[in-house]
C-alpha cells in the first residue's frame, strides 16, 4: 500500500489515462506517483518514466511526449506544481483530457486551492483518477496515518507506541514514515512505547538517522562508516536518503526562524522541543547556500537510489560526503 492516508476517487486504477493528485503533503504527492510508476513497469518493464516541473511543460511539449511511438512503448508522465501551468499549456491539456494517447498514464500534481482550479475542473469532469494528498496539520491525522503506516507494512504496534512516536517526531510525514520503516525492520514482534522510546531518546546504531546526524555535524569519517554499516545490515538506501533529507531541512528551516525558546520554536516549526535543541548544535557552520547545496546533492542521491543511476552506495556515499562538506562551510 504505497498511498497511506490518501483518499481517492471510485477510479482506482493506477494506469487509468491521467491520475490527478491533490495537495500539499509531499509525501503523500510522491507516493501517489510511486504507485501509478509501480503499476506501469509492472505491466510493461520498458516503461519510459518522465518527470516534469510546471516550467519544463511548455506549449507543444505534451504534443511530443504523447505522440504514438514506433514501438508502442508505455510512458508515464509526471507534471508537478500543474497549478502554475501556463494558459496555453492548460489549454493544450483540456484538449487532451477529451482524447488520452495509448500506453500513456498522465499524473498531475496540484496543490489545489483556486489558482489552476479550471484545470482541475477539466479533468474531474473527463473522468480522472483522483488522489487527495493533503496536509496532515491535526495531532490525530498524524496518529492515524503512524497506524496506516505499520499496517501497510504488516506489522502491529501499539496505541500507546504509535503516540509516542507522534510525540517523538513531530509533524513531518516523512520523518514519520522513515521512523515506522526503521522500526519494523529492526525490531521483531509487537512494537511497543517502550521500543519506540529507546529508539528516539538517542539510540541509533549506525541506522539512517546515525548517518545523517553524522553527516549534517560535518563528520563525513563517521558519517560514511555509519552509511556502510547501515546498508550491509540491510537499511533501505531511500530511508537514509530521506533521512539525510529531513537532517539538512530542519537546520534551515530553524535557521531561518525567529529566536526563542525550544518549545515556541517548536510549536512554530513543528518539532518536539528536544530536536530544536539538538538542530541548534549540529548547524554550526552551515551557511544559507551550504543549505542549498547539500538538498541538492540529496536530491541528486535520490534519484539515484531510486533507480535513476547505476550505483546507489556511490550515489549515496557522494551525498553524505557533500552534506558533511556543507556542514563545514562556515568554519572554511
Amino acid at each position: 500500500m504505497l498511498v497511506a492516508m490518501a483518499r481517492k476517487t471510485a477510479n482506482d486504477d493506477p494506469l487509468a489515462p491521467v491520475t490527478l493528485a491533490v495537495g500539499q503533503e509531499d509525501l503523500l504527492l510522491d507516493r501517489a506517483v510511486q504507485e501509478v510508476v509501480a503499476a506501469a513497469k509492472a505491466a510493461d518493464a520498458d516503461t519510459d518514466v518522465r518527470d516534469l516541473t510546471s516550467d519544463q511543460l511548455q506549449p507543444g511539449t505534451l504534443a511530443e511526449l504523447t505522440s504514438p511511438s514506433l514501438f508502442a512503448e508505455r510512458k508515464v508522465v509526471t507534471v508537478r506544481n500543474a497549478q502554475d501551468l501556463s494558459a496555453d499549456t492548460v489549454k493544450e491539456l483540456k484538449t487532451y483530457f477529451g482524447s488520452p494517447a495509448e500506453e500513456i498514464t498522465l499524473v498531475l500534481l496540484h496543490a489545489g486551492g483556486a489558482k489552476g482550479k479550471g484545470l482541475l475542473d477539466a479533468a474531474r469532469k473527463a473522468g480522472a483518477r483522483e488522489v487527495a494528498c493533503p496536509k496532515m496539520t491535526k495531532p490525530a491525522d498524524r496518529l492515524a496515518f503512524v497506524r496506516g503506516e505499520f499496517r501497510a507494512l504488516g506489522r502491529s504496534a501499539t496505541p500507546e507506541a504509535c503516540q509516542a512516536l507522534v510525540d517523538s517526531i513531530g509533524s513531518d510525514l516523512r520523518e514519520l514514515a522513515s521512523a515506522v520503516a526503521q522500526l519494523t525492520a529492526d525490531v521483531e514482534g509487537t512494537i511497543d512505547d517502550t521500543v519506540v522510546g529507546r529508539y528516539y531518546t538517542g539510540r541509533a546504531e549506525a541506522s539512517s538517522f546515525e548517518v545523517a546526524d553524522r553527516a549534517v555535524e560535518g563528520r563525513a569519517a563517521e558519517a560514511l562508516e555509519a552509511l556502510r554499516w547501515s546498508l550491509s545490515t540491510g537499511v533501505a538506501p531511500v530511508l537514509i536518503t530521506s533521512a539525510l533529507a529531513q537532517g539538512v531541512r530542519a537546520i534551515g528551516k530553524l535557521s531561518s526562524a525567529r529566536g526563542g525558546r525550544p518549545a515556541d520554536l517548536a510549536r512554530e516549526l513543528g518539532m518536539p522541543p528536544w530536536k530544536i535543541d539538538r538542530v541548534r548544535q549540529q548547524m554550526r557552520g552551515w551557511t544559507p547556500e551550504g543549505v542549498s547545496v547539500a538538498l541538492r546533492a540529496v536530491a541528486e542521491a535520490d534519484a539515484g537510489v531510486k533507480g535513476g543511476g547505476d550505483d546507489p552506495e556511490y550515489a549515496l556515499e557522494k551525498a553524505v560526503v557533500a552534506v558533511a562538506r556543507a556542514a563545514r562551510a562556515r568554519r572554511q
